[in-house]
């Protein structure tokens, strides 16, 4: 099967699966007015929206470069990450202000065996939803689909204290229900927050990482040739990057021995570290004497 095929797919399965959620957590909230199955109802609903810009952004970083996107459209999928970010954080917003008024306000809790069966149920298919776009997000390096695992398999501790709610108010201590209700919000602001930081830095461009900056040098010092590189520069597209630089060679080298040099450096780069995707070497002479990699 294809990438783009098989992050289809896991996108796909997030919607239906997350609609079926929403339904029934939707109903069994109503009817026993729990902040925290409340909560969790929110959460599915978010998880709707965030499944089907999954399926949107792939589509749309999953096209190649043209003559208006020379280096693609891998970063859409980091404009949907923010979008996704930002509905998350209202939605949070909105669900911790009615918890919190309902642990104040001791609003009625009216406690049903329907609510641990929903609890049971979102877990197990959060569950089996997580394994299958983990193994895809690994596979694939895929934000979006790195997004939604994440998020599967917080949505199943979440339920785990939803359900651990529902039990506790069984016994009559029913406050715990808007204790977790502010908990799930808060966390769910918590996830939105690092979902836009890193969606964020990626389209305002932020360098390549030191560790993989040293990686490249590293492969550059075994080139006995290079004296000196200068200009280093980084593009971040989608979750990899285009890298250029200058290197500085003996001037009295002919121009298709440095030329081969740097072909064969940038080809070495691109095949060794998989977060590169493309390397750009400028090649410049140097006196003989000079010898500065960095």
């Amino acid at each position: 099967m294809k990438k783009n095929d098989e992050i289809k797919i896991a996108g796909l399965l997030g919607i239906i699966g997350n609609i079926f959620l929403l339904v029934i957590k939707s109903i069994v909230s109503i009817i026993s007015n729990s902040q925290s199955m409340l909560a969790d109802t929110f959460n599915s609903a978010s998880d709707i929206f965030a499944s089907v810009m999954t399926y949107i952004g792939n589509k749309i970083a999953s096209k190649k470069a043209d003559d208006d996107h020379n280096l693609g459209h891998g970063k859409a999928e980091y404009v949907y990450s923010l979008l996704i970010s930002v509905i998350m954080f209202l939605l949070a917003y909105k669900v911790l202000k009615s918890s919190i008024m309902s642990f104040f306000g001791n609003s009625e809790y009216i406690y049903s065996n329907w609510l641990l069966v929903v609890c049971i149920i979102t877990i197990v298919t959060k569950l089996c939803l997580f394994i299958y776009t983990r193994y895809v997000s690994v596979k694939y390096h895929n934000m979006l689909i790195k997004s939604n695992s994440i998020d599967h398999i917080n949505d199943c501790l979440l339920t785990g204290l939803n359900l651990f709610a529902c039990i506790m108010s069984r016994f009559g201590f029913n406050y715990i229900d808007g204790v977790v209700g502010t908990f799930i919000s808060l966390w769910i602001i918590y996830q939105a927050f690092k979902i836009f930081v890193e969606s964020y830095d990626v389209l305002m461009d932020k360098a390549i990482s030191d560790e993989i900056k040293n990686r490249v040098y590293e492969i550059i010092k075994t080139y006995p040739e290079i004296k000196k590189v200068i200009h280093f520069n980084s593009t971040p597209v989608g979750y990899r990057y285009q890298i250029s630089f200058t290197i500085y060679v003996d001037g009295k080298m002919s121009t298709y021995d440095s030329h081969f040099i740097a072909n064969k450096l940038e080809k070495e780069i691109d095949k060794k570290i998989d977060e590169i995707y493309l390397t750009v070497i400028h090649v410049n002479p140097i006196e003989e004497d000079k010898d500065d990699i960095r």
